[in-house]
């Protein structure tokens, strides 16, 4: 592809850069669109679903060394490969920000999908792919990938996930890079320089936040896997308890609830559902060498038979003897 400043690129005296198809005739258009992008984003290879009529517009301005593009256009997509990251120069982490349609973003195996009031953020030194799949209004931010990476935030699994932007830090991101972008052509550069270093500022402390939540989740999860690991080592233990559970994994009964808090069961009903799931199980397999209802119950944990008898009643509507006989066994 051969690149040249496109006929349509206009320096005013606010240092906006803009472009618009609209100075295009309609078969130029596409075209001039995609080598835009190329040119202006550092290496991007654009496709248009197929679609012949097209028209877009941008417009871009610098705010220190942060650069702020409004994007408008027809359904379009995007993709980087890593042959355009090792021909590119200095490295970003850009951030897609709707204010009208959506954006899917893709990279090292996640996928966001943001609408107005949410944003996204992706690094530019790696391979990534963007859809908009419909017309879109896009606030695009660009800040250099070194300035976050400072103070020991790992960016990596950060990238290509909703940020969010409704509420908390998130938010005073989002309307502070909206604003910045909008009053640009009244700043003094010096102004311009501030502005872009807030902005900096802001979206390091919704990546620390975001990274925050993310350690949350992770060890909630690592908590349940442990947890669900010693239930089934010792389901067939009747003392089997939160109690018994928080002292084996050196935890409170406090965190061993949190991290049921999302399930449909409790822990409680977890190791429940479990026996009652086994007691099936026997009574559906034990053929012609049946085992007594009771042995079966008291061999996965049950020690009170009546308790039993209700709970599986509750589970599948017949008494255990009405199960197995309709088991066939």
């Amino acid at each position: 592809m051969q690149l040249h400043a496109p006929t349509a690129l206009r320096r005013p005296a606010d240092a906006m850069a803009l472009m618009s198809t609209d100075d295009f005739t309609p078969r130029e258009r596409a075209p001039q669109w995609c080598e835009w992008l190329w040119k202006h984003f550092g290496g991007l290879h654009s496709d248009l679903y197929g679609d012949t009529d097209f028209d877009g517009h941008l417009s871009s301005a610098k705010a220190g060394d942060v650069i702020l593009t409004r994007l408008e256009a027809n359904r379009h997509r995007v993709v980087r490969t890593m042959d355009m990251v090792r021909a590119s120069g200095e490295g970003y982490l850009k951030i897609v920000a709707p204010m009208r349609g959506s954006a899917g973003v893709e990279q090292d195996g996640r996928q966001a999908w943001v609408r107005p009031g949410a944003w996204t953020i992706y690094d530019t030194t790696g391979s990534y792919a963007v859809a908009n799949p419909e017309r879109v209004e896009h606030l695009i931010v660009m800040v250099p990938k070194a300035q976050l990476a400072e103070h020991g935030l790992r960016l990596e699994s950060l990238m290509a996930r909703p940020v969010g932007g409704a509420t908390g830090i998130a938010r005073v991101a989002l309307t502070t890079m909206r604003s910045t972008f909008e009053e640009l052509p009244n700043m003094s550069s010096d102004a311009a320089q501030g502005a872009g270093e807030l902005i900096t500022q802001l979206v390091r402390l919704s990546l620390i936040e975001l990274a925050g939540q993310h350690t949350q989740l992770t060890q909630r999860e690592a908590l349940k896997d442990r947890i669900r690991g010693y239930v089934a080592l010792h389901l067939r233990d009747p003392k089997l308890s939160a109690d018994q559970i928080a002292t084996a994994l050196n935890c409170s009964k406090r965190h061993l609830y949190n991290a049921f808090a999302d399930e449909p069961h409790s822990l409680a009903s977890y190791i429940q559902h479990l026996r009652l799931d086994a007691c099936l199980r026997a009574l559906q397999q034990d053929g012609g060498t049946a085992r007594p209802i009771t042995d079966i119950a008291m061999h996965w944990g049950f020690n009170n038979l009546s308790h039993f008898s209700r709970v599986f009643r509750e589970r599948t509507g017949q008494s255990p003897s009405e199960f197995r006989h309709a088991s066939g066994n």
